[in-house]
Formats: C-alpha cells, sequence, structure tokens
C-alpha cells in the first residue's frame, strides 16, 4: 500500500477538522484524517495516565475482549500500564518507533509539548513507512499535542481517561491547585514536578510560572490532611499566585501568601511550610525564601549538598515577621531539587535520597521524578500508600537564556531520557496526581 503523504493532510485541513468536531471529538477528527491520509489499518491516540505508570487508550468503541477498560457513556478507557516495552520507550526517549508484527508495522509517536509528555500516538500500516511518513506522523502527533491542550478545557473526557482512580473531595479541590503542566523545557532549564499523595491528602502542592526573563517556583506543605488541609493549601497557593500576578517581589508573595491565611479564620493552627523561588534566567541567580520547609538539594558535579537557606517561620503562623531571603547562584549543569517533608520522614527515609540523585542523574527531570515516586512507594511498606504526601520539583539548570531552544516534535531528544535498561518499583498510588495532566 502506498504509504507517501499527500498534499491533503496539511495544517488548515488539520484545523479545520478540529473546529467543526466538538470537543470530545477533536482527537478523533485529527486520528482519522491522518489514517485516512496514510491508509492506515487503524489509529489510535493514547493519553499518559495521571499516576505516570501507564498509558490510557481513548477509544469510541471497544478495542479487544480480554484489556480491562472502563466506560463512560460511548467512550471506552483501555488501561495499559507501563512495561518497559515499546510504548513507555517511545515516550522516555522521545523518538518515533517503528516495529513491524508480521506484515504489520506500527509507528508509535510521542505527542508533546515543551516537554510535558501528554501521549502516544499510534498507527498502524500494511507496509514499511517511509522516512517522510515517520517525519510527517511526528509532526501530526506535535500538533496534536496542541490539539488536546486547546480542547481539554472545554470536557471533562481527556481527565476522566487519566484518572484510573476514583478522587475523594479533598484529592480534587488538590488537583486544581496544581498547574496544567507538570513539565516545562526552555532553552535555559528543564523542570518536572510530581506529587504522590498520601491515603487522606496532606496538602501538598507545587507551582511554577514562566515570564520573559524569569522561572517563579514554589513548593507548599499546608498542615493537616484531608479537605481542611486541602481548604488551607488553597488559600496559600491563591494568594502567591494573586501576588505573583500582580507584579510583586518574592518578599511580597509570601507577605500576601501570610496574609490570606491570618485574615481568613487561621488562628496559628492552620499554617503552611514552604520554599518559594525566583530564578534570573539571564543569570541563574536564584532568589529563594524557606518558610519553614525542608531544605532543597543541589546536585552540582555528581556530588549532593543540602543548601543552606536563611528559614523563615511557616506562612500563617502569627508575629510580626520580615521574610529574608537566600541569593543562590546556580551553574550550568547544576540540577536543584525541591522537596516536602513526605519525601524525608518515616519510611521515606529509606530511600537514601542522595544516593539515589546520584544514580539516577542521567534522568530527564521528567522521568526522574516518577521513579523516585515509584521508590517512595516502594519502602512505604505493604500497604503501597503514604502516611503524608510526598512531592518534588527539580529543575535543571543550562544556561544560554535566550539561544534558539534545540527540538524536534515538542522535546529536546538531546535531554531525553535513554532507553530504559532496568525496572523500577511499579508502585500503584492511589489518587496519584503525578504524570501529565
Amino acid at each position: 500500500m502506498d504509504t507517501r503523504v499527500t498534499s491533503s493532510m496539511d495544517l488548515d485541513d488539520v484545523l479545520l477538522a478540529v473546529e467543526r468536531a466538538a470537543p470530545v471529538d477533536a482527537v478523533r477528527a485529527v486520528t482519522r484524517k491522518l489514517g485516512l491520509n496514510l491508509g492506515a489499518l487503524w489509529v489510535s491516540f493514547l493519553v499518559a495516565d495521571m499516576s505516570g505508570r501507564a498509558l490510557v487508550r481513548l477509544v469510541h468503541l471497544p478495542i479487544g475482549i480480554a484489556t480491562p477498560e472502563r466506560r463512560h457513556d460511548e467512550d471506552v478507557a483501555v488501561v495499559l500500564p507501563f512495561d518497559g516495552g515499546p510504548q513507555e520507550q517511545a515516550l522516555r526517549t522521545q523518538r518515533v518507533l517503528v516495529d513491524q508484527a508480521g506484515d504489520r508495522f506500527l509507528v508509535r509517536a510521542p505527542v508533546t509539548q515543551r516537554g510535558e509528555a501528554i501521549g502516544l500516538l499510534e498507527i498502524s500500516l500494511s507496509s514499511a513507512p517511509t522516512d517522510e511518513v515517520v517525519r510527517r506522523v511526528s509532526q501530526v502527533a506535535h500538533a496534536l499535542a496542541f490539539v488536546v491542550i486547546a480542547n481539554r478545557r472545554h470536557t471533562d473526557l481527556f481527565e476522566w481517561g487519566q484518572r484510573t482512580t476514583p478522587f475523594t473531595l479533598a484529592a480534587e479541590i488538590q488537583r486544581r491547585l496544581l498547574p496544567p503542566s507538570f513539565t516545562c523545557e526552555a532553552d535555559s532549564f528543564t523542570l518536572a514536578a510530581w506529587l504522590e499523595p498520601a491515603a487522606s491528602i496532606g496538602g501538598d502542592t507545587f507551582d511554577y510560572s514562566l515570564a520573559r526573563d524569569l522561572l517563579h517556583l514554589s513548593i507548599t506543605d499546608a498542615v493537616g490532611h484531608g479537605v481542611h488541609s486541602a481548604l488551607t493549601a488553597t488559600l496559600c497557593v491563591a494568594g502567591l499566585r494573586n501576588a505573583r500576578r500582580r507584579g510583586h517581589t518574592l518578599v511580597e508573595q509570601a507577605d500576601a501568601a501570610h496574609r490570606a491565611l491570618l485574615d481568613n479564620g487561621s488562628d496559628g493552627s492552620a499554617f503552611v511550610t514552604g520554599i518559594l523561588g525566583r530564578l534570573d534566567l539571564r543569570t541563574g541567580s536564584l532568589a529563594v525564601v524557606n518558610a519553614g520547609h525542608p531544605a532543597p538539594l543541589l546536585v552540582r558535579g555528581g556530588v549532593v549538598q543540602t543548601v543552606a537557606l536563611a528559614v523563615n517561620p511557616p506562612l500563617g503562623v502569627r508575629g510580626d515577621r520580615a521574610f529574608r531571603t537566600t541569593q543562590l547562584a546556580l551553574e550550568p549543569g547544576d540540577r536543584l531539587v525541591m522537596l516536602t517533608d513526605g519525601m524525608l520522614e518515616r519510611g521515606a527515609a529509606a530511600l537514601e535520597l542522595h544516593a539515589q540523585l546520584q544514580h539516577l542523574s542521567d534522568l530527564h527531570p521528567r522521568e526522574l521524578v516518577r521513579v523516585l515516586g515509584d521508590l517512595v512507594l516502594s519502602v512505604a511498606g505493604s500497604s503501597g500508600t503514604l502516611p503524608d504526601d510526598a512531592c518534588l520539583l527539580v529543575v535543571d539548570w543550562h544556561g544560554g537564556h535566550g539561544e534558539t531552544r534545540s527540538t524536534d516534535a515538542g522535546a529536546d531528544p538531546q535531554r531525553a531520557s535513554g532507553p530504559r535498561t532496568g525496572t523500577h518499583p511499579p508502585g500503584d498510588a492511589p489518587e496519584s496526581l503525578g504524570g501529565s495532566t
């Protein structure tokens, strides 16, 4: 069969098909057009599960008989756990993989935008694809990332597909506090974050926002568990974001969150620890406010060290204060790891985080945070649940702000992790909030 790409598969056609389709059918509109254009046997889109440990095939009609599936109205979600196979490898390496099974050829292309692994595009062909076909499939997969990002604002379909376990009310509140993407690649840095929730939500959050020459960062931990903790975290994060969006300084952002907690019923018992950062992308200078939180770790030259910071009281604890900042000078090649106490306390202490950060230094932050989440679960005991949330935010500093970023279909392949060669504890976190969203 002729698998050459015809001129009919252009961007205008794709955009028109997407706009004509309902949000729930936007991905199908793109994949159907691609399949017809290539004479494909079938085309499938798999979205990354929120746990970061599986892909979920979203289709309109059931696929297979023995594969576990979930239904919602007319939609079916088939969960495919990562097993080190080609689906996981395509996402991990951020490269298009072509496999042959008998007389069929399967093309797998990552659906990625700025390093966020949204999912995977799979196409089955009856003849070997040319290099031009593989290139075009990769381009369509990249375009599909934007289709998903744009249309998930209007429907719950994608989030429903990603949720392989039900959320409690506290988890739902906590979920809304996290940024839309857990990974961001830019010319001067790579960032990824992760959250492994406790059985009873512990109020951990992370956030980031990229300005023209600044990167804003935060990781916070609200006291307590459940809905009360989630609501305390909501006040804190909203205070930080409101001040940031009004152009306030780092100290003013900390003070705004502190006041939000005090002015809305906190008697000092509803407090939040956290680390707030503002990175100057032109120089690598990082300003940090530590509000009673565990110190970050810095990996430099293969050596892991705890960063000494001036420590302020937690946000929401009564008392006059002037928040103190610490200035850090990042060097190209540095890896900064911000974390909550769930990564350090109780059973998690057996993780030996310093040694793991050295051992896993070659991983992209996107894979690093997922592997560390798996390892935390593996030391949590037979229950597989955590007594407290465990949260990570990792920043790799490359330098070179303003230079042209090297990308291929939404990711920098030079920064991607290599093929998986070993196995990591799978973990099975209920209500897991990590991964791509």
